[in-house]
């Protein structure tokens, strides 16, 4: 495993995530949700087991809201409340020890990471090419 620090927009929250060789890369995310969350086509994800996060600053002060998911299940997400940068989001169909980490505010993934796949193309927008295998909505597991 790799170790890959991040940190939030204003810097209050650092944390380091361990990524197995195979998780080094990108999911971009096109849900209407992403979108919206990060004023963009799409977001930079991986999905890791929950134990491979951990902060060095700012992770007791996170907040966090719920929405409902596409699976009916809650979604929670995690950001510093001073620049509300999303930092990870736990979606509770996939277990209590999964979540999602956004790999855009890991520098060195900015910088070596390539995408993997693409989830939710089917809310892509209409001038975005393929760079990654594109499912409509998750792979099937």
């Amino acid at each position: 495993m790799t170790s890959y620090n991040g940190k939030c927009h204003c810097g209050q929250t650092e944390w380091t995530v361990k990524l197995d060789k195979d998780k080094a890369n990108h999911i971009l995310c096109h849900c209407d949700t992403c979108k919206i969350l990060s004023g963009s086509a799409y977001t930079l994800n991986q999905i890791v087991p929950k134990d491979t996060l951990s902060f060095s600053k700012g992770g007791d002060s996170l907040k966090h809201y719920t929405y409902q998911g596409e699976s009916g299940k809650d979604v929670n997400c995690y950001y510093c409340p001073n620049c509300t940068s999303h930092i990870y989001h736990h979606q509770t169909v996939m277990g209590p020890d999964t979540v999602i980490v956004r790999t855009a505010l890991l520098p060195q993934a900015v910088k070596d990471f390539q995408p993997s796949a693409e989830i939710f193309g089917r809310a892509k927008m209409s001038w975005e090419k393929e760079v990654a295998q594109t499912f409509d909505t998750l792979p099937p597991s």
